[in-house]
């Protein structure tokens, strides 16, 4: 069973990851589709930070982050694997939005992003479940 501050740990990044789809969501429908995509990529990050907290580790780079989650959840298919092309998706999204000059993303893309991950984080609450009733 794991330590119940890795538990904490776990189920404070998974309520951060909600919140932030939340403002995602408003910020959707309010018509900020860059601070959508910043969002919803930032659901899908902490959601990966709190499966991970779980094993007891933590990395300062997103790409460490994503990389471990990866291979440790996806590839072995704990969760599905279909999720990676999310996860590379929301990334090239966020920085693309954040970063770049000029960067318009479709309409539909960011819906495809928000719908994303909330079945993102859908999936990973459901797995959490289990792990904290282990």
């Amino acid at each position: 069973m794991p330590d119940v501050t890795l538990i904490d740990l776990s189920r404070y990044r998974l309520t951060k990851a909600a919140e932030t789809l939340e403002t995602a969501k408003r910020d959707m429908h309010a018509e900020d589709y860059a601070s959508a995509n910043n969002r919803a990529y930032y659901c899908i990050f902490h959601a990966m930070r709190a499966v991970i907290a779980l094993d007891g580790e933590d990395y300062k780079k997103h790409s460490a982050v994503i990389a471990r989650f990866t291979m440790n959840y996806l590839k072995p298919e704990i969760l599905p694997r279909e999720y990676g092309k999310l996860i590379s998706n929301a990334s090239l999204i966020r920085n693309r939005s954040d970063y770049e000059d000029f960067f318009i993303c479709s309409i539909e893309d960011t819906q495809k992003l928000v719908k994303g991950a909330e079945d993102f984080l859908c999936a990973v609450y459901a797995y959490l479940q289990e792990k904290y009733d282990e």
